[in-house]
């Protein structure tokens, strides 16, 4: 189990578990959260939860969560696992040592390589 405070705005950014559903309950504020299905559908689910709500999210989806609310929110999360393991979409994408080929991301991302240079050098 975790509890995650978010500032007003805050984020807990696309991340997956590989071996690992979450379980959320919202202690306190407003959070906007979402999970993305797996292809072809990629379907967007989301819902924003209020103070004692809870949303599961499923091993190894692509998921996120954020502050909607105007002050701080709380939030306990329970993983399925006592080794869940996180990756961190962008992290992991533009900030892999050594990095992954801008011609790769940029085809994969439909964007110019100097784009990909770009974000790479934020990681």
């Amino acid at each position: 189990m975790a509890r995650i405070d978010y500032a007003p705005k805050g984020i807990n950014p696309p991340h997956t578990h590989p071996r690992a559903s979450e379980i959320l309950t919202v202690l306190d504020g407003s959070l906007e959260v979402g999970f993305v299905t797996s292809n072809p559908e990629n379907l967007l689910i989301t819902k924003v939860l209020q103070k004692g709500d809870v949303f599961v999210f499923p091993v190894n989806l692509i998921h996120f969560q954020r502050n909607v609310g105007q002050g701080n929110a709380i939030a306990i999360a329970a993983l399925s696992s006592q080794n869940p393991g996180v990756i961190t979409i962008a992290n992991a994408v533009f900030g892999s040592k050594p990095d992954i080929s801008a011609d790769i991301l940029s085809k994969a991302f439909q964007i110019d390589q100097n784009i990909i240079y770009q974000i790479q050098s934020k990681f």
